[in-house]
């Protein structure tokens, strides 16, 4: 890296590149001054309300996750062909049926919330998908293939003390791992789009709401099947799974998603894995927690759950904000390499001015076009910040091209 000379007056050198004034404006995704660069610039001149351009080059699709769909998919039906006779056995047909509906009410819950938080830079579909079928169905049939390694180990002085155990050490250490263990394949095989907290948060959100799907699909319509008062047994055990707990697994798997979301800033497999393994242990320790409440339930409930699902909330928000503040930071970078006006920037990377953007453009029939709009200034965001976080640097910067090839003709279809 060349340095500037001290002059005859004794100035002190620095490196160049060097950080803009706020380039770290959070602390999510922090650019080390080695690697930070100026955004490219834009040939043509920016007039001030927006310009009509020929259509932009279709960006080629990306087959980087095919092999990754493929695995999984081959995966989620070979598990299926053990999980659904399983279900099947313990619920009979009805309950089967039955609980399969039930259990679409805090599914929905769950996955309500996954859009949320994804919202601001949302994730590929086919990934969302991957990740619910890896917890729906081969998490749940790793479980039941580790299951039975538990039960050797088990105490079996009475039948009290082996259910016991079975729920407090073998649920939190044998599921906890089975749906982290979509996680680890997600930030190796698919690590482009796996590179912050709220990726994190996201993807294992989404494979905790499948598996808690599954199980809830096995504990409601066991209840069918095996109750003589199958109606009020199931109301009781649908208020406290699917009222009282429809994000246990999300908020027990999510903070391995969380620590693992961090890791992915490094850019390093060798992170990945290390992470993966510190951050089984905060969930299979909320885990453990969580299935050893006993006669004080209702206490414990609202003294130790509660408090920490708020605690969780409140973290996703915090996280959301620091997503929002490095979004505008980075497209202020174009904006001063000439790509976007400083109204744009403000309009694409704030809540407030995307709602106010969006409503425009729904009364000028562009509501379409203004969310691909935003969806294609955020994605050029983020490329910008794994540039600058130096990781597959050549890789990010055709993808950069590819985006600002893009922003022109998605600009133009707003102001048609």
């Amino acid at each position: 890296m060349s340095m500037n000379q001290p002059g005859q007056h004794g100035r002190r050198p620095y490196p160049r590149p060097y950080l803009e004034p706020g380039a770290n404006p959070t602390w999510i995704g922090r650019v080390q001054p080695g690697n930070y660069q100026a955004a490219p610039g834009n040939p043509s001149s920016l007039p001030p309300q927006g310009w009509a351009t020929p259509p932009a080059p279709r960006a080629p699709r990306n087959r980087g996750t095919l092999p990754l769909l493929i695995v999984g998919s081959i995966l989620a039906l070979g598990s299926l062909l053990l999980v659904i006779p399983f279900l099947l056995g313990n619920t009979g047909i009805a309950g089967f049926v039955i609980g399969f509906l039930v259990s679409l009410i805090p599914l929905s819950v769950v996955l309500l919330t996954v859009r949320l938080i994804d919202r601001w830079e949302p994730e590929p579909p086919r990934l969302l998908w991957f990740a619910f079928t890896w917890g729906a169905a081969v998490s749940i049939a790793g479980t039941l293939l580790i299951q039975p390694l538990f039960a050797l180990a088990a105490p079996t002085g009475s039948e009290e003390a082996f259910a016991y155990f079975m729920a407090t050490v073998q649920a939190p250490i044998v599921e906890e791992f089975t749906k982290s263990l979509g996680l680890l394949v997600l930030i190796l095989a698919a690590r482009k789009y796996f590179d912050g907290p709220v990726d994190g948060v996201v993807f294992a959100f989404t494979i905790a709401a499948g598996f808690a799907f599954t199980e809830n699909i096995l504990y409601f319509g066991r209840e069918i099947a095996s109750s003589t008062d199958p109606g009020t047994d199931l109301v009781r055990i649908f208020i406290l799974r699917g009222v009282m707990s429809p994000f246990a697994h999300a908020v027990f798997t999510g903070t391995t998603g969380l620590i693992m979301g961090f890791a992915a800033r490094k850019w390093h497999p060798g992170y990945a894995v290390l992470a993966f393994f510190i951050g089984l242990l905060p969930a299979m320790f909320l885990h453990n927690r969580w299935n050893s409440m006993g006669q004080n339930f209702l206490v414990e409930y609202f003294v130790v759950q509660v408090p920490i699902f708020l605690i969780a909330a409140a973290g996703i928000i915090v996280l959301r904000v620091a997503e929002g503040k490095l979004t505008r930071q980075r497209l202020l970078e174009y904006a001063r390499a000439g790509w976007f006006t400083p109204a744009e920037v403000e309009m694409l990377a704030t809540s407030r001015g995307r709602r106010q953007a969006l409503r425009w453009a729904a009364s000028r029939g562009r509501g379409g076009q203004m969310k691909a709009f935003i969806k294609g200034a955020t994605a050029l965001a983020f490329t910008r910040q794994r540039i600058l976080s130096g990781r597959d640097v050549p890789v990010h910067q055709h993808d950069e091209l590819e985006h600002l090839r893009l922003i022109p003709a998605l600009r133009a279809a707003v102001l048609q």
